[in-house]
């Protein structure tokens, strides 16, 4: 995937929900090293990186690392702690949890995200300043 940047990590998220949204607000404030590029799972880059890294029919954000690896669930929020640091690293004393019990609580927040936090109609669209970091 030649258009993506290779030093970049790349975000897929839901794009229409308010958690997923609130995340990557989130990652925005925290992202001081400009290590994260975003692009919506819905828009036509985003599909073509899950069918690119053969990631079909995952609910879950993607962490795509280009022409190395992509992660999913309970992984890519560790992934997202360890890179933005600062006072959420110790969040990472989680991380020694069973994979298993991360995943399956990722899951179930997934499955309930529309419900507990609602959507919105459409993908944020980012302000001028912020356009640099959306692939889409």
């Amino acid at each position: 995937m030649s258009e993506l940047p290779k030093d970049k990590k790349i975000i897929l998220f839901d794009g229409v929900c308010n958690l997923c949204d609130s995340s990557l607000q989130f990652v925005i404030k925290h992202d001081l090293k400009d290590i994260f590029r975003f692009v919506p799972l819905q828009s036509e880059l985003g599909q073509k990186i899950i069918n690119h890294i053969g990631a079909i029919s995952i609910d879950s954000t993607i962490l795509y690392e280009p022409e190395k690896n992509w992660y999913i669930k309970s992984d890519v929020a560790f992934k997202i702690i360890k890179e933005v640091g600062g006072p959420y690293k110790f969040l990472l004393v989680l991380s020694i949890l069973p994979k298993s019990i991360l995943d399956y609580v990722y899951d179930y927040i997934a499955k309930n995200r529309y419900k507990w936090f609602g959507t919105k109609e459409c993908c944020m669209i980012p302000t001028t300043k912020l356009q640099f970091k959306f692939l889409a």
